[in-house]
């Protein structure tokens, strides 16, 4: 018997050129001072609003008809870019990412409408509340104490973000495929939101 084919996929919202070129210009910030991170690049930089991991690809139609339903009941919104922070902690940083501000009560609403809806399809919801971030880089698995300590304190230390907006239009199921080179993200589906 042979087993479905699967691939990893996550839904998320995709950023535009000018939100990658500011957070590129904290990554360059953070880059001088050659911190063990690995950063992600520009191409793979997005807003994620669900991961679902490993799915079997016959359930692409079915997601894809929540995406479209869940989308339709909502309206575009603007969201700002904020201060940059690390999870869990700036003593003992492992991811960095820049903070989203603006309207982001639609944002939290649409996540979980798109979270329950999910649920009917046999998805699990995060057992954590949803945090708005753009993840910029993770921290090395072979870093010290004391780099990451010094890691965060370069963070804390960063200039203010210039406060760049951008108009949410669409949400988008993407597959991941990981690389040697780094995670390499294909679209599946886009889908408008209203107005």
């Amino acid at each position: 018997m042979t087993m479905p084919e699967t691939c990893r996929l996550f839904i998320a919202i995709p950023l535009p050129n000018q939100v990658k070129q500011t957070l590129q210009d904290v990554q360059k910030l953070l880059k001088r001072d050659n911190h063990p991170v690995r950063w992600v690049a520009p191409n793979a930089m997005h807003l994620t609003l669900q991961f679902l991991g490993e799915t079997n690809v016959n359930l692409l139609p079915q997601i894809n008809d929540v995406l479209q339903h869940v989308v339709n009941q909502r309206v575009s919104h603007t969201l700002v870019l904020e201060a940059p922070g690390v999870f869990p902690h700036l003593c003992r940083p492992s991811v960095i990412w820049v903070g989203v501000g603006g309207a982001t009560e639609p944002l939290i609403q649409l996540q979980a409408t798109l979270a329950r809806a999910l649920e009917s399809l046999g998805f699990t919801r995060e057992a954590r509340p949803f945090f708005a971030h753009l993840t910029i880089g993770r921290v090395r698995r072979d870093a010290t104490g004391e780099q990451q300590e010094q890691l965060g304190r370069a963070i804390s230390a960063l200039p203010p973000i210039s406060p760049v907006s951008w108009q949410v239009t669409q949400i988008m199921l993407f597959q991941s495929e990981l690389l040697q080179s780094g995670p390499r993200y294909t679209e599946r589906y886009a889908v408008e939101l209203p107005g």
